[in-house]
């Protein structure tokens, strides 16, 4: 099988795509499929099975089947193929940023900076997987201990539509390196581009089972979760999902890596430079069209700079381009379904309802004629909004943000760490004793000081409360997928007989 591209506003008929496990193609049993629409147009774009029980169970065994000589694979041979996948991805960069683009609705250039990282995760876990060491004690009464290490087994990922392939390469490169097998469950609204990892992976020369992929929708995320070879989950998702997921992994004991939602926090201090700040919010406010885990939602400025940065953030806001995904000179594209739109317009006619200050966006933008169908939202920006206002307090997941004023640095801290998430914040200030101090002091696992949304494989990331637990990225995203041991040896050549009125026990 073989991508091909079209013209986003031509129709075109549509692509269809079966399930990936056990090394190929494989038709769905349940003989079930749904479409995929294109997020800039409305209209269907792609069809994809729906993986029922017995199609997850197949994935499933063909990883189970895969897992020992995977697991038993000598270290540098994994690192081999992890850098081999990572050469066939660069190879194949324009076409992923291309369907990529379509399938999310995200602008081709942002697509292109972003495919552009994909293979560095590859890389590095390729690289540290090498430097993964054990440690040794000599302990009371003559023994050694050390520590192993050995992989969980089958672990399901499970993985959003904001980030199809970044998404899941942070977590696939971690548990390939750590000697696991997996099998994949992308959301429904995005999965066309994971398939095709799974037939990479055999291109760079996995063995077939390594790498499985199921569509579909909530039940088969609920089969994935429940099927007994599944021995870790990782999902990236909503809050409410995340509970529910974990509650289901716990019920067989299985532990879980869980990176959910947001309210991200950013700090504007007097002592900021300006123009950089407003540029920074802008950008982790609407890239992705506001749809990140991280997305700058609430900006907490400073009485000083307060009303120039409104008023150079709206400028800047209303200047974005908004259109077709696939034009290089679009800035924003639409929002990932028609229930993403109408929540984020919902968001807004609440908060012109409540009396929040609009000064940016608010009204749909005239859209070229093949658009109209398409699931765009205005980005919108909403000035002195209250702590106390849903805008300032849920989660949008859209381009619609909120600009609220803070007196002392005190006032700013307890602003930002309002709310029961705690995964992202940044601190835009120019006097480094304070960033460092209020930095200190935020409610988050991933924070930013004169920057935001940067992302790297060597930096962990995740979050705490609402926002999940566990890490991607980094050693800790390695030895998460590692379960740790110790052996304990006896070197004396004496030994206790503790019923022969031995005096050593334990």
């Amino acid at each position: 099988m073989s991508i091909s591209f079209t013209p986003l506003l031509d129709p075109v008929p549509f692509q269809s795509f079966p399930l990936f496990h056990g090394g190929g193609w494989q038709d769905a049993a349940s003989g079930n499929s749904h479409e995929v629409l294109r997020p800039a147009t409305g209209l269907p774009g792609w069809r994809v099975r729906e993986a029922g029980e017995e199609d997850v169970a197949a994935a499933c065994e063909a990883a189970a089947r895969a897992f020992p000589a995977w697991a038993a694979t000598d270290p540098d041979e994994r690192s081999k193929l992890l850098r081999a996948l990572a050469g066939v991805l660069r190879e194949k960069m324009a076409d992923l940023a291309a369907l990529e683009s379509a399938v999310t609705g995200r602008p081709i250039r942002e697509m292109r900076a972003q495919m552009s990282r994909i293979p560095e995760w590859f890389d590095y876990f390729a690289g540290i997987l090498a430097g993964l060491e054990g440690g040794s004690n000599r302990v009371k009464g003559g023994f050694l201990t050390y520590t192993r290490y050995r992989p969980y087994g089958v672990c399901a990922l499970l993985t959003p539509w904001n980030h199809p392939i970044l998404i899941l390469v942070k977590k696939l490169a971690a548990a390939l390196a750590a000697g696991n097998v997996v099998v994949v469950k992308p959301s429904e609204l995005a999965p066309v581009t994971p398939l095709f990892l799974g037939q990479w992976a055999m291109e760079a020369g996995f063995p077939a089972g390594v790498i499985n992929v199921v569509t579909g929708g909530i039940e088969t995320g609920k089969m994935l979760v429940a099927n007994p070879h599944v021995a870790h989950v990782d999902l990236t998702g909503g809050t409410t999902t995340g509970r529910r997921v974990a509650a289901a992994a716990a019920e067989r004991l299985v532990p879980c890596t869980l990176e959910l939602g947001g309210k991200t926090p950013v700090l504007v201090f007097d002592d900021a430079q300006l123009d950089e700040a407003v540029a920074g919010a802008l950008f982790s406010g609407f890239v992705a069209a506001g749809q990140t885990c991280v997305s700058g939602s609430r900006f907490l400025v400073q009485r000083g700079h307060y009303d120039a940065f409104c008023e150079r953030l709206a400028a800047r806001a209303e200047a974005l381009h908004q259109g077709d995904p696939s034009d290089p000179a679009t800035d924003i594209g639409p929002v990932i379904s028609g229930k993403s739109r109408d929540r984020c317009m919902g968001f807004i006619a609440r908060a012109e309802a409540g009396g929040l200050r609009l000064i940016a966006g608010g009204r749909p933008r005239a859209l070229p004629q093949g658009l109209k169908g398409g699931f765009f939202v205005p980005p919108t920006v909403f000035a002195d909004v209250p702590p106390e206002a849903g805008l300032f307090r849920e989660e949008v997941f859209g381009p619609v943000v909120s600009v609220t004023p803070f007196d002392s640095e005190e006032d700013g801290i307890a602003l930002a760490n309002a709310g029961p998430f705690a995964l992202g914040a940044s601190v835009w200030t120019r006097d480094v004793m304070r960033a460092h101090r209020v930095t200190d002091r935020l409610k988050a696992g991933v924070a930013w000081i004169n920057d935001h949304h940067k992302n790297d494989p060597r930096s962990i990331w995740g979050g705490s409360g609402d926002s999940g637990y566990g890490h991607e990225n980094g050693w800790d995203a390695l030895l998460g997928y590692l379960i740790k041991g110790s052996v304990t040896v006896r070197t004396s050549e004496d030994y206790s007989d503790w019923f022969a009125g031995g005096k050593r026990y334990g």
